[in-house]
């Protein structure tokens, strides 16, 4: 058994403090922030600082220093702007700005930490057993010069040779004879294929963006660099084109051009940019597009479906992740934003997706601020609906920064990680079925258990091989690993049936339902050994299609008789959802006749009120004039009485008061 020494590496919380004690955090924040500032650059220094603070203290909650005091204002300015950011984040970020500012920290830090160092065994395949060398992994005996200049040994001559044919071990990953001036390593870069050349363009380099475009014969195995020049956006506006270094964008081959899609930039725009980068003439151009595009991003996926690329989620310049649909037509080059049915996948970024089919939009894994997911998700491009699938066999673990190719209907994801280590397992996912299975492991800190690394499928006299290039696992890498799947080896295929795993989206019709899952049934063709089961003669296999065929014709009978039920049943409930909305409405006719009434009601009530008062008002008037009358009458009474007083004298007299009254 080949076995290598390898590095364990550091778990969280213990690779933070590692680091912290290397950065020098003894305790005192001024001379901290002193030694920070001699190590590394004012902002890489106040973001260190602000983040250890955030890990090991929390959020900000001092109040803001003076501003004339410059040094504790900016200390205060880069760790309240953390805002809440979780301790296992704030601890990441500060690790990972650490590795892009200082790459070998971890190797200098032996006077802070103990490193243990293992046995490891890489790819656990009783077919081969290569040797793991300073995180590559070599196979054995016959000398060839390797692409770091050291000299590797090798028994099996058949296993190392020139160009493709060097791939002669299956399931397994190697790393090819290569020449030619390596690449810079990097991570989160874009890569594509297009005749048997790999191109690589763009990535992150100890925190820098990376602008230049290299490629690698997959015939020769030797890397070469395009110095790619600078051409006209349009005939309407011939000025150069200038591009800015990227990173976490996506390369489409299309045509005989390479599409560079969204991507983090220093300076981001507002929304998407769409390049093209032709090959023949090796000239940069914007793609001029229509509609409104999405805010821009990196970490998104962008696959391609018939003439049409299909962008979902990804983090935008502010760090908001995102879980948007967006379709660009490179036909009308027309972007429109995509509002499907159904629960769609969190926001994420770094996931993988495909297309299987001509129908279906995979998305798989990727990660939030706070956690890796595992989660698997559907969207049926053509009812532009989500669900979110059961899957089978062996699940990987959480995942993101990973690459997946499709071969077929196979799906094969490699690399990832989950903040804490790399992801060890290439593992393959049979789209026709949603069963994974594991295709190799590897051990230690290599280069295909690295976050943002690429993966593209090439083949050669009819075998598929798999390239990875580059990744993050401690370290930048720019290595290549070839491994050849086993899919297409001597074996012989069989029918058998699965069973369509149920989905978690109960809403759909029953008879379409029933059409999309072909009838209830999938056949896979299922590699076996040749020795497994002895060929079974035509007439056989006739008669078992046809018993399968009738049994199949039965059940779709079954499926359509009760889609029908079912139909009946839903004309029926529309038939009383009607009459009771016919009642609905009379009764809220009736309600509105009543509601008129009561309001003339009112209205009469008011006029009545009012009335009364009037009357109230004229029978004390009325009693007032009563009173006054009668004490005229009074007056009248008594004034009578008083001249009839004078008596007998009065007469003999002879009063004015009769005179009056004769006169009268």
């Amino acid at each position: 058994m080949a076995m290598a020494r390898a590095s364990s590496g550091l778990q969280y919380p213990e690779r933070f403090y590692a680091a912290g004690s290397y950065a020098g955090f003894d305790g005192d924040a001024n001379s901290t922030f002193k030694a920070l500032t001699s190590k590394f650059s004012k902002e890489s220094a106040a973001l260190l600082y602000g983040l250890y603070q955030q890990a090991t203290i929390g959020p900000c909650n001092i109040p803001e220093p003076n501003s004339w005091k410059v040094v504790e204002h900016t200390k205060w300015k880069s760790w309240s702007g953390l805002g809440n950011t979780s301790t296992t984040e704030a601890m990441r970020l500060f690790v990972k700005i650490l590795e892009e500012e200082d790459p070998s920290w971890y190797s200098r830090a032996s006077n802070f930490v103990a490193e243990p160092v293992v046995d490891v065994q890489m790819n656990h395949d009783s077919k081969a057993e290569p040797v793991v060398e300073n995180g590559n992994s070599l196979p054995e005996t016959k000398t060839i010069s390797a692409e770091n200049g050291s000299l590797i040994e090798t028994q099996d001559k058949d296993v190392v040779l020139e160009g493709l044919d060097s791939v002669a071990v299956y399931d397994q990953w190697i790393p090819p004879p290569i020449s030619g001036q390596r690449p810079k390593a990097r991570y989160e870069h874009g890569a594509a294929v297009v005749q048997d050349k790999m191109y690589i363009y763009g990535g992150n380099h100890n925190g820098r963006y990376l602008n230049d475009i290299q490629v690698l014969d997959l015939r020769s195995w030797t890397w070469s660099k395009i110095e790619a020049k600078a051409g006209a956006e349009s005939l309407e506006s011939p000025s150069p084109v200038t591009f800015s270094p990227c990173a976490g964008h996506s390369l489409i081959p299309w045509e005989n051009k390479l599409l560079s899609i969204a991507g983090h930039t220093k300076d981001p725009s507002e929304s998407i940019q769409a390049k093209a980068f032709d090959l023949q003439s090796c000239t940069w151009s914007t793609l001029k597009t229509y509609g409104k595009a999405p805010v821009s991003r990196g970490g998104q996926s962008v696959t391609l479906f018939g003439t049409s690329l299909v962008i979902f989620g990804g983090e935008d310049a502010k760090r908001t992740l995102l879980n948007d649909l967006h379709i660009l037509d490179l036909e009308t080059m027309t972007w429109d934003e995509i509002d499907a049915v159904g629960v769609p996948p969190s926001p994420r970024s770094d996931h993988a997706a495909a297309v299987h089919a001509e129908r279906y939009l995979l998305i798989f894994g990727g990660g939030s601020h706070a956690t890796c997911f595992n989660d698997l998700h559907v969207l049926d491009l053509q009812a532009m609906e989500w669900s979110r699938p059961t899957q089978q066999g062996d699940i990987p673990t959480p995942r993101a920064g990973h690459a997946g190719v499709t071969v077929g209907e196979n799906w094969f994801i490699v690399g990832g990680g989950d903040n804490k280590s790399g992801a060890s397992e290439t593992v393959v996912l049979n789209m026709s079925t949603l069963v994974w299975s594991v295709v190799t492991t590897v051990q230690g800190r290599v280069p295909v258990a690295s976050e943002g690394l690429s993966l593209v499928v090439s083949s050669y006299n009819g075998e598929d091989i798999l390239v990875s290039f580059g990744g993050y696992n401690g370290r930048y890498n720019s290595e290549v690993n070839v491994l050849k799947p086993s899919h297409k080896s001597t074996l012989q295929s069989k029918m058998i049936e699965t069973p369509v795993p149920d989905t978690t989206n109960a809403t759909r019709d029953v008879e379409s339902e029933f059409d999309a899952g072909q009838e209830g049934k999938i056949r896979e063709i299922v590699m076996d050994n040749v020795e497994s089961e002895p060929v079974k003669s035509k007439g056989e296999l006739v008669a078992t299609l046809k018993a399968e065929k009738e049994e199949l014709e039965s059940l779709l009978s079954k499926e359509k008789m009760h889609s029908l039920q079912l139909k009946q049943e839903l004309s029926e409930a529309e038939n009383r959802n009607n009459e009771v909305y016919k009642e609905l409405q009379s009764v809220r006719g009736q309600l509105a006749a009543e509601q008129s009434r009561c309001f003339k009601l009112e209205v009469d009530v008011a006029e009545l009120r009012q009335k009364l008062q009037t009357m109230e008002t004229l029978q004390k008037e009325l009693e007032l004039l009563q009173r006054q009358k009668a004490a005229s009458e009074q007056a009248a009474l008594n004034a009578k009485q008083k001249q009839g007083s004078g008596g007998v004298w009065g007469w003999l007299a002879g009063s004015p008061s009769d005179q009056k009254a004769d006169d009268a």
